[in-house]
């Protein structure tokens, strides 16, 4: 799954990567959230591609309410195709949402560490996404929502969690913003990432709070650890729980 990520590069950097004007006044995010307003690039109707904002967790248009965007924050890339809450979105209404890093968490015992996983050279990139438009018929509030989707994770970070969101190739960002791409060409971009290596950095607890959006949450761990939950070693530091090659190039 995807429920954390971050996109701190800045933005004429994401002007570049998606050719796509920079309209936007985009702050660095260090520990984005659901349900929160995210970046995302997708085709203009007057054709050529825009940079909107859009609220994480899918409103389909025919739900009731709003209430059911936090359960659509991802959609599995195996069904998209037919699941009733994507499968319009998906054949008309998909998106790049641009990010530079996302979180997962690595559980041993009762401890949970959380890593950010990157691209090796530290660029940004593409999550497949997906955006709908919601009009509340009682109120006649209008809002823009977006999924994420995913798929089995790379096995160099498998151990970490066994899925990852969908990260597209850079030459494939056309094709997925294009309305007239086939479904099975789209459908075969969906794997796991392997077009550059991927990194993973184990991540300052505090990254657990949604509240804490700031540049030290990409610092290691601190020294102590919640109280009963992290091994210690003979030395008495913290012992990261931690996959092989932690922070090396998978």
């Amino acid at each position: 799954m995807c429920g954390r990520y971050t996109l701190t590069t800045p933005l004429e950097g994401i002007r570049q990567a998606f050719d796509v004007e920079a309209g936007l006044n985009l702050m660095p995010r260090y520990n984005i959230a659901p349900t929160q307003e995210v970046a995302a690039v997708r085709a203009a109707a007057q054709g050529g591609r825009e940079l909107v904002v859009l609220r994480w967790g899918l409103v389909p248009a025919w739900a009731k309410d709003r209430a059911i965007a936090s359960r659509l924050i991802n959609a599995r890339s195996e069904s998209v195709a037919e699941k009733p809450a994507f499968r319009r979105a998906f054949a008309a209404r998909r998106c790049l949402l641009p990010a530079d890093g996302f979180y997962e968490w690595l559980k041993e015992g009762a401890a949970k560490q959380p890593y950010r996983i990157t691209l090796a050279d530290g660029e940004v990139f593409a999550f497949a996404g997906l955006w709908e438009h919601w009009r509340d018929g009682e109120g006649g509030e209008d809002l823009e929502t977006c999924t994420i989707l995913t798929t089995e994770a790379h096995p160099s970070i498998a151990e970490i969690h066994p899925r990852m969101p969908v990260i597209l190739p850079r030459d494939g960002y056309a094709a997925w913003l294009d309305r007239d791409s086939s479904r099975d060409a789209l459908l075969e971009m969906l794997g796991p990432y392997a077009e550059k290596p991927l990194k993973a950095d184990a991540v300052s607890l505090r990254v657990n709070k949604v509240a804490n959006d700031d540049p030290a949450l990409l610092a290691p761990p601190e020294d102590e650890a919640p109280q009963g939950t992290a091994p210690q070693n003979a030395t008495g530091q913290k012992r990261r729980p931690a996959p092989p090659s932690q922070g090396e190039l998978f």
